[in-house]
């Protein structure tokens, strides 16, 4: 696995070939797949990147949720997270900053709203994101 930060190894590994949007995905022990659907050129072998990145905030939103009610003893028997991903038009947006162009939007549909905006991801995907881009380290042929 390839390094980052040193020799921190990194999280997420993904590994595809250039015939195909089909990827696999190695997070720690865990293998997925991801892939586009037929209509978009792929196989539809596994969810789409908007796929992934909606179960991750839903996935935490629910966990945070879940923790929450059980540190407060809530009888909260089970919990649904609902979420959409579509793009609109920034001028429709009266909440947004940005007035101008496309923005993606992100609809999610829970129960105890309150303590849902407290998630992790969801706190990351409304923050300031600094995504670095690296050219990996070529290996020397053995």
């Amino acid at each position: 696995m390839s390094t980052q930060n040193g020799d921190r190894k990194a999280d997420v590994v993904v590994h595809g070939d250039a015939s195909s949007f089909k990827q696999e995905i190695v997070a720690g022990k865990h293998r997925l797949l991801a892939d586009e659907p037929v209509n978009a050129g792929g196989s539809d072998a596994g969810p789409d990147p908007y796929d992934y990145l909606l179960t991750a905030l839903g996935v935490c939103t629910s966990m945070t949720i879940g923790l929450y009610a059980r540190r407060k003893n809530l009888p909260l028997q089970t919990i649904k997270v609902s979420l959409r991903q579509s793009r609109i038009y920034a001028k429709d947006c009266e909440e947004c900053e940005t007035k101008e162009g496309m923005l993606d939007r992100i609809d999610v549909e829970i129960e105890l709203m309150e303590i849902a905006a407290k998630c992790p991801v969801h706190r990351t995907l409304t923050s300031e994101i600094n995504i670095r881009l690296r050219a990996a380290e070529k290996k020397s042929p053995a």
